[in-house]
């Protein structure tokens, strides 16, 4: 999908206080019943979440839907590649909406399609092994079509080690989109060697900054991309954590950095996290490094733990942030309207070869 400006509200809706909006939130979810439905990814803000059917990680919430065949609406509450992942999933019939189409992602936005094309190119112009793509699920549908026309696959960060361990049996490279960060912690877990079999493309230079015999002795190649959120905690944080909070265990997502993951007690996907720290015993104390609305989610529902997040200036997903009360009441106008707006529809071709790639997980 083009990542599309989103044109300003109408001024009713931005003029609503917080109660009237949500009465009408209210009155809104009453009158379209279960011909709707709302998902909302766990770093929603709670003003968001409360109104959701589901709540998730975005493959979570696109099978969700998938599954959820009374639906004649989909409002996903997340960023555009989540927003394409369900278009991608649930049926022709099933009508996707993403409240604002700003709502982006800037981990998705780093692999562009024609960038990717491009080095897939170079990469074999000095490369005779077989190269396996593989894309992480927050990729735009166009990567994941190229990933599946190319006999690779797509992940999630709880599926990742099963999907690069496939891929290792179908080629001796792989290739891995758009998030450094997993690729390297995931492949590094599973015995490569970051330093010396790991190179790192860097769609700005030729050859992605690498050398042809770098590119042909590497077992690994990282596409440059990473998570805004989870790059800003670093190992000093832990350090402090530790330092303030004995016997802290100090948990984060694999979208860090290899030296947080490896300073850290655990790691885990949002669902690991969540799980880990819900069914920990009481009084135990945990340093999160992933996004704030849902660290303070957690402390919240789970009194009887300290839960904090180890960046000091608690960083929200400002894309994610974009999804306002004020726009998910607007598309829930709109839908009663029968004029339904901001309508995410991967074109068939394209949702052909991404749905390949995303079959190949779900078969692992």
């Amino acid at each position: 999908m083009a990542i599309t400006l989103q044109d300003p509200l109408p001024e009713y809706f931005s003029e609503l206080s917080p109660d009237e909006t949500d009465r009408q939130l209210a009155d809104c979810r009453d009158k379209l019943g279960n011909s709707v439905v709302v998902l909302g990814h766990h770093y929603q803000r709670d003003e968001i979440i409360k109104w959701a059917d589901y709540r998730g990680d975005s493959l979570k919430l696109s099978q969700l839907a998938a599954s959820n065949k009374h639906a004649s609406y989909i409002v996903f509450c997340g960023v555009h590649f989540m927003a394409e992942t369900a278009d991608i999933l649930t049926s022709p019939q099933q009508v996707v909406i993403l409240p604002n189409l700003s709502a982006g992602c800037s981990m998705a936005d780093m692999a562009s399609i024609r960038q990717v094309e491009h080095a897939w190119s170079q990469v074999h112009s000095v490369v005779d092994h077989k190269v396996i793509p593989v894309t992480y699920v927050n990729s735009t549908a166009a990567i994941k079509a190229f990933v599946g026309k190319n006999g690779g696959a797509c992940c999630t960060s709880s599926n990742a080690e099963q999907v690069i361990s496939w891929a290792f049996k179908q080629g001796e490279k792989l290739m891995f989109f758009p998030d450094q960060h997993l690729g390297r912690n995931t492949s590094t877990a599973l015995g490569v060697d970051p330093d010396s079999e790991m190179v790192l493309w860097d769609p700005m230079l030729p050859l992605g900054g690498n050398t042809s015999e770098g590119l042909r002795n590497a077992k690994v190649i990282l596409w440059k991309g990473h998570c805004s959120v989870h790059a800003r905690f670093n190992t000093q944080q832990i350090t402090e954590a530790r330092k303030n909070y004995p016997g802290v265990n100090i948990i984060v997502h694999p979208e860090c950095s290899l030296e947080v993951v490896q300073a850290a007690d655990f790691s885990g996907s949002t669902e690991r996290i969540i799980s880990t720290i819900t069914n920990a015993a009481p009084g135990s104390v945990w340093g999160v490094g992933t996004e704030i609305n849902l660290v303070n989610r957690l402390a919240h529902e789970c009194p009887d733990r300290k839960i904090f997040c180890l960046d000091p200036v608690v960083c929200p997903c400002s894309t994610m942030y974009r999804i306002h009360p004020y726009y998910l009441l607007w598309s829930l106008h709109n839908i009663l309207a029968n004029e339904p707006s901001n309508i995410i529809s991967v074109p068939e071709p394209t949702a052909r070869d991404a749905r390949l790639a995303l079959d190949r997980m779900l078969m692992l």
